[in-house]
């Protein structure tokens, strides 16, 4: 295994532990999560805040969800697919809020590393901008605003969903609204 892939397969394991334990999470959990001797672990990593710091990298990287929402038919009503592409989001935004809770709540500063995280999370929401984008792209000429706006009118919905209202509204009820108002249709 290259040592790149090393890195990658140890983060990967080390995310659902983190997400349980925070940074009180110990080497020989992640050592046996990644079935690998705690040794490896330190041959990958500099410590364990450099481990931490991937995990956190990987969090924030929407790979997977660009990956399901590139996949999503554009031959689909609008409104499938947005709740397909709501749901995908959903995921990834609340799988990346449990680990920045879990390590905030274990004591690790919120904004340790604050350029690197930042630009990550610009880079993340950016791709997520434009692959929501694509999704409105057959309706260009219905379309009320610009694409690329209705794209981040969408991505700040779900955001906020994710944050505010986690067991609120469905994805199809808040893509209903979206597209359709919240009045009664006359």
């Amino acid at each position: 295994m290259s040592p790149g892939d090393r890195r990658d397969m140890i983060v990967r394991s080390v995310l659902p532990l983190l997400i349980e334990h925070g940074t009180a999470i110990t080497t020989s959990q992640i050592a046996k999560a990644a079935c690998i001797g705690e040794g490896t672990i330190f041959r990958v990593f500099k410590d364990k805040d450099e481990l931490i710091d991937a995990c956190m990298t990987e969090a924030l990287r929407p790979d997977a969800a660009l990956s399901v929402i590139a996949e999503i038919p554009l031959d689909q009503p609008l409104e499938t697919r947005l709740v397909e592409a709501a749901e995908v989001m959903y995921a990834h935004l609340q799988r990346m809020g449990a680990v920045m809770s879990a390590l905030f709540h274990s004591g690790r500063p919120h904004h340790r590393g604050e350029r690197p995280r930042k630009s990550a999370r610009q880079e993340s929401t950016d791709a997520m901008r434009a692959a929501i984008a694509e999704l409105f792209e057959p309706e260009r000429e219905s379309l009320r605003v610009p694409v690329d706006q209705a794209a981040a009118l969408f991505l700040s919905m779900m955001m906020m969903q994710a944050r505010s209202f986690p067991d609120g509204p469905t994805a199809k009820q808040l893509i209903d609204v979206f597209l359709h108002g919240a009045l009664e249709a006359e």
